[in-house]
């Protein structure tokens, strides 16, 4: 795990290595282990090409130092994230007659593209952002992961471009414009995250997730090479006891290749049935006590505490625990927005980041739940979707819109679930509804926040695209390319880098999401909870009180502390004369709404925490509104 940054520069725009030094190290927090740097020119000297690399040693530590060149020096190499195959690529790629250097993935990266070129990448069962140099045929190779757990951002400029794991190092290069992107502003309120391959920065762009670009004699050309299963599976399966082994085969699996480290890890352990499966299954395969770290809050209806220690103790991990206070949230909140490199769109996002500090004192990498309820169907949506068709059919538009919609509005402070539920019902629209789901703010409350209407295409359509019959199926789709690349995912790079703690997800294994995508819907949704096939699997291994669990989720009481400690700093970002929000959130809006709910009259939690962190995503990068 690692941070890479660099870039293609024309005559006019050389830098020195000072600058790529300097670039290169404000990801210090990503690979405080080592550091490499490279200044290169193409053959026909016309381009200078930067290759910079923050190590944090997983394997091979005493031989994976990057920038990597091959023993020919034909290939050059920065590569952020594991290849969790590597062993068996290498084995591969031994019969075939190559030699190898080191025992780290790294190299093994570097002789699978000799053998295979770009159907190499979709080889790689692992996360990853990379970059790769080929002086034999002077193209550039950029890549990212089958479901985007690693990150890689490409800015561009007037002659040539920058890349890399984070946005702070790119808007640094001298003369990158940081001129804000006002259409992402509407999309950042609907789904409280900016989907991608859209950032607040008009000249910065995500990489897709599953895709690879090709730079070659001036040119960057962008191919998709991976599509999520549950689009092109058929779900074959019939027998519920089929699915069973085949998934806790699949899943068994997953975990074990992600325990391969030359360096001490563990597992964060939330007391919830996914983490726990990972836990269980690390267990089986550790030869002394697995270490867990947990985070729990003094708010008892907000902590998972209890459960995490019922795990504990029924399989003999070292267990470590931290409570995170509100003092320490805010100390922590300006820099995982700089870490980001984003609003924090997850309240969660703090606390991981906290306990990713505590963690690094005695592990470098972590195995995590994140991933199963997008992967299995684990979110009460899943189950909801398969009857909006229904009641919108049976419901007319004036109707919903007119008294069922007004009525879920005036329920008590506490009634959110049902809130969204209400909104998300009379939307017809599918990617409106998608993004009601967690984003809960409708299309119209947007509009009237920034006075103005919004852009009604998503910067990328590719979510919704998906035109499965099943309504199950398309929501996961959506799940998986988009709240999991730049959402989910984005907070469990971003959150644990910032701590120096590498994090490995087994549920987004590609192998696995293949196995699954073969159920039928009823195996996933059809019981109690959702994740039916997983509750299942775990039947004899988990205790009953963990599976029967209702699903609440990693939650921060940060509605209370806006009433409380946090009383006056909210008020001071979002309604006082220093405000920047005032310059594209209509005031009036801004006053209701922190009014209502620091009287208690609606719990506007979710759009208050999107606003407090745009706020202080704008003070951190001074962007150009």
């Amino acid at each position: 795990m690692c941070g890479i940054f660099g870039w293609v520069l024309g005559p006019a725009k050389h830098q020195d290595r000072e600058t790529l030094i300097k670039l290169t190290d404000l990801m210090l927090h990503r690979g405080p282990d080592g550091a490499g740097y490279r200044l290169h020119a193409t053959a026909d000297e016309r381009f200078q090409i930067a290759f910079g690399h923050r190590r944090l040693s997983i394997i091979d530590i005493g031989g994976g130092a990057q920038p990597m060149s091959s023993e020919d020096g034909r290939f050059l190499l920065i590569f952020n994230g594991e290849i969790y195959n590597y062993v068996e690529l290498r084995r591969e790629l031994v019969a075939r007659g190559h030699r190898f250097r080191t025992n780290s993935d790294s190299e093994v990266l570097i002789e699978a593209y000799r053998a295979w070129q770009l159907d190499a990448i979709p080889r790689l069962r692992g996360m990853f952002g990379f970059a790769l140099w080929d002086e034999s045929e002077q193209r550039l190779i950029l890549a990212r992961d089958a479901f985007g757990k690693k990150p890689l951002f490409v800015g561009d400029l007037e002659d040539g471009f920058l890349f890399g794991s984070e946005i702070d190092p790119l808007i640094q290069f001298p003369g990158f414009s940081r001129d804000f992107d006002s259409e992402a502003l509407g999309h950042y309120l609907l789904n409280r995250y900016v989907p991608g391959p859209a950032t607040f920065f008009r000249k910065l762009k995500k990489l897709p997730p599953g895709h690879y670009a090709v730079w070659q004699s001036g040119t960057l050309k962008t191919t998709r090479y991976f599509s999520p299963p549950v689009s092109t599976a058929l779900p074959d399966v019939k027998s519920f006891h089929d699915a069973i082994s085949l998934f806790q085969q699949a899943f068994d699996d997953a975990v074990r290749i992600r325990m391969r480290s030359d360096a001490p890890f563990g597992a964060y352990l939330s007391g919830g049935i996914d983490s726990s499966a990972v836990v269980a299954t690390m267990v089986r395969h550790s030869t002394g006590p697995v270490q867990t770290f947990s985070v729990g809050f003094r708010e008892t209806e907000y902590s998972e505490l209890d459960h995490a220690r019922v795990i504990a103790r029924q399989f003999g991990t070292a267990h470590n625990e931290l409570f995170v206070e509100p003092d320490s949230f805010l100390a922590h909140w300006p820099t995982a927005v700089l870490r980001r490199g984003a609003p924090v769109s997850e309240t969660s996002d703090i606390p991981i980041f906290l306990l990713s500090e505590m963690a690094s004192r005695s592990v470098k990498m972590v195995l995590t739940g994140e991933g199963a309820d997008e992967l299995m169907g684990g979110y009460p949506k899943h189950r909801a979707e398969q009857w909006i068709g229904l009641y919108q059919w049976l419901m007319p538009r004036l109707l919903h819109d007119g008294l069922i919609y007004p009525l879920a509005r005036s329920l008590p402070y506490g009634m959110r679930r049902v809130k969204i539920l209400a909104l998300a019902a009379g939307e017809r629209d599918l990617p409106n509804r998608m993004r009601l789901w967690f984003g809960g703010t409708s299309v119209a409350e947007a509009e009237a926040m920034l006075d103005r209407p919004l852009s009604a295409t998503p910067p990328d359509v590719y979510p919704y695209s998906s035109g499965l019959k099943s309504s199950l199926r398309r929501t996961l789709f959506f799940d998986q390319t988009s709240w999991l690349p730049d959402d989910l995912l984005e907070r469990g790079d971003r959150m644990m880098m910032a701590g120096s703690i590498e994090g490995r997800m087994p549920f987004m294994d590609t192998a696995l999401a293949g196995t699954v995508a073969r159920f039928p819907d009823e195996f996933l949704t059809g019981g109690k909870g959702g994740k039916t096939v997983l509750r299942a699997a775990m039947d004899k291994i988990l205790p009953p009180e963990i599976l029967r669990r209702k699903k609440v989720g990693f939650r921060v009481p940060i509605g209370e502390w806006f009433r409380g400690p946090y009383r006056d700093f909210l008020q001071d970002l979002l309604v006082s004369d220093s405000s920047s929000l005032a310059r594209v959130i209509r005031a009036p809006k801004l006053r209701r709404l922190v009014t209502e709910h620091l009287d208690g009259r609606q719990n506007h939690e979710k759009v208050l925490w999107s606003l407090t962190n745009l706020e202080l995503f704008l003070r951190t990068f001074k962007v150009s509104t």
